[in-house]
């Protein structure tokens, strides 16, 4: 950057807030949700959702367990509007849940939004009006007073009209909303929302709604909580408040700017999922909740299926959840690094066998707990190293590759990936492991082999190819593998012995075949490995010493 940014930007002041509390404090459960997709999230969009589209997205979030939602801004226009009465006259919102509209403080806009509400069981008006120094001085060129004005008569429109929602059978929370109130001097904040506060009475048995946003961060995540504390200290008739959040990521700290005003006193949390909303977006609220779930506190949502939740918010807003968004990304289970597959392979195998808590090295949840599976979580491209390419070998095909060959395959593995430059599948890791290993065949290749004896002597008989010849060779020794070896040996082969026996099953039943893993050690000191498949566990074992052989030459 060509310019100094002290000429241009300044600080954002510290709050005045002594022996602040938020700091020492814990998490212990979780707060009340509010969606905000079908509103903030829809306006954020280049083309907004349509009718159909919300409502396969009001259903979705219904599901996830949303007892508020803010399904939209009825003044704004016909499909807002539209979608509302949809909504009630369908039947489709649950006794359970609550819809949320916002609106200005303009009574046009108010008057339409109640008649959009007509017949809701039960609804939270939410109003709001901008409060920071900017928004008073550019955009509206008023002072303060005239703010707690416009304040106080959208909040008499509203009270003035409550009357015939609840005439209706509807019950009726209301919300304010001292908009940018993070760019707002907290005293001002506080004056304007007991204005509020004394048009609409709040009592502790029916209390009203006060979000404080984070409507652009325009500071740390701390001043933001320490903004929320000293509004909880200071507001009149606390208990008959509950106190929300509503955080932007303009500097990417929205879900620490959430967690820290939770801390901070405040009982409620509205957002998106996976963060869409204006410029950077909202808080994601999955990640707040799935924050809370590693740490063993219930978040009273459910993502237990988290990737077709992922589709339809794809589907519905046409944006796309990036490979690296925490907990919902495709990526954020998998480890490409030879060492961290290596470790949750160790985590994964030690947590199956004792289920215990959680605490498998580099995943801070179960994938399983939100539907994703293992198979994902191990990946393998130039990076990896032999406990990814083992992992997938056992996870997809079951086969179980001794540690010592791990450490000869897991390079060969890597220099192959490394030349193709990519991600490979597990089918193509193990066409690797079969090409290196099960289908040699220069300058050996088994043709048929008999064995026979008694206890500790067998003699053997094999034909095979030597470089496209058959030859014919016979060999003794204390069982059939011991014989062959002596027979390859009595051939001409350099001198080598049988130093490690591996064998398992793939598949069951008649026809299953049997894998067989053999390693040899030459004269020298030098070792190599070889594996043969077959029906008869025999055959497969001697093909194992006649690919460790080819191997070795």
């Amino acid at each position: 950057m060509s310019f100094s940014p002290t000429q241009k930007y300044r600080p954002f002041p510290s709050i005045d807030l002594p022996n602040r509390q938020w700091p020492a404090r814990v998490l212990t459960q979780a707060p009340i949700w509010c969606s905000v997709d079908l509103r903030d999230g829809n306006q954020a969009l280049a083309v907004p959702m349509n009718v159909s589209q919300k409502l396969e997205m009001f259903e979705a979030l219904v599901k996830c367990g949303f007892k508020e939602i803010e399904v939209g801004f009825p003044s704004a226009s016909n499909t807002e509007f539209a979608f509302n009465r949809r909504l009630i006259e369908d039947g489709r919102i649950p006794d359970d849940v609550t819809i949320q509209c916002l609106v200005q403080a303009r009574e046009d806009l108010i008057e339409k939004t109640v008649q959009s509400l007509m017949g809701a069981k039960s609804v939270i008006i939410h109003l709001y009006n901008s409060t920071s120094p900017a928004q008073r001085r550019y955009v509206f060129g008023m002072e303060k007073a005239d703010i707690v004005k416009v304040a106080v008569r959208g909040a008499q429109w509203i009270k003035d009209r409550i009357q015939r929602l609840e005439d209706n059978g509807t019950k009726v929370m209301l919300q304010y909303s001292p908009e940018s109130f993070s760019a707002t001097e907290v005293e001002f904040a506080k004056e304007v929302s007991e204005a509020v506060m004394d048009v609409w009475q709040p009592t502790p048995e029916r209390k009203m709604i006060l979000n404080l946003p984070d409507t652009v961060e325009v500071a740390g995540p701390n001043v933001y909580a320490d903004q929320i504390e000293w509004m909880c200290r200071n507001i009149k008739n606390r208990e008959s408040l509950i106190i929300s959040l509503h955080t932007h990521n303009d500097r990417g700290t929205g879900t620490a700017a959430t967690e820290m005003g939770l801390l901070a006193g405040a009982d409620r949390v509205e957002g998106t999922l996976f963060g869409n909303g204006e410029r950077t977006g909202n808080l994601d609220i999955v990640q707040v909740a799935m924050n809370l779930y590693m740490h063993g506190i219930d978040p009273k949502l459910d993502f237990s299926d988290l990737n077709a939740l992922r589709e339809v918010y794809e589907r519905c807003t046409g944006m796309t959840v990036p490979p690296r968004h925490p907990y919902s990304g495709e990526l954020v289970f998998t480890a490409f690094s030879g060492s961290h597959q290596d470790a949750i392979k160790k985590g994964l195998t030690a947590y199956e066998g004792h289920q215990g808590a959680w605490d498998v090295p580099y995943l801070t949840i179960d994938p399983q707990d939100i539907g994703r599976e293992y198979r994902e979580v191990i990946r393998v491209n130039s990076q990896s190293g032999k406990g990814g390419v083992a992992y997938l070998l056992e996870s997809e095909f079951g086969i179980e590759l001794p540690k010592e060959l791990q450490r000869e395959f897991g390079p060969i593995a890597n220099d192959a990936v490394d030349a193709l430059g990519r991600e490979v599948s597990a089918a193509e890791l193990k066409a690797m492991f079969w090409k290196e290993y099960i289908e040699r065949s220069q300058p050996f290749e088994l043709k048929h082999f008999h064995a026979d004896g008694t206890t500790g002597v067998f003699r053997c008989r094999a034909s095979l190819y030597e470089d496209g010849k058959e030859i014919q060779v016979t060999g003794e020794g204390n069982g059939p593998i011991a014989a062959f070896v002596n027979a390859m040996v009595s051939h001409g082969v350099p001198s080598f012995e049988v130093a490690n026996y591996r064998e398992q099953s793939l598949g069951s039943g008649s026809e299953a075949n049997a894998l067989s893993f053999i390693q040899i050690k030459r004269s020298d000191g030098k070792t190599c490995w070889g594996a043969g498949v077959d029906t008869n566990i025999e055959l497969a074992s001697i093909k194992a010493v006649v690919s460790a052989v080819n191997r070795a030459l």
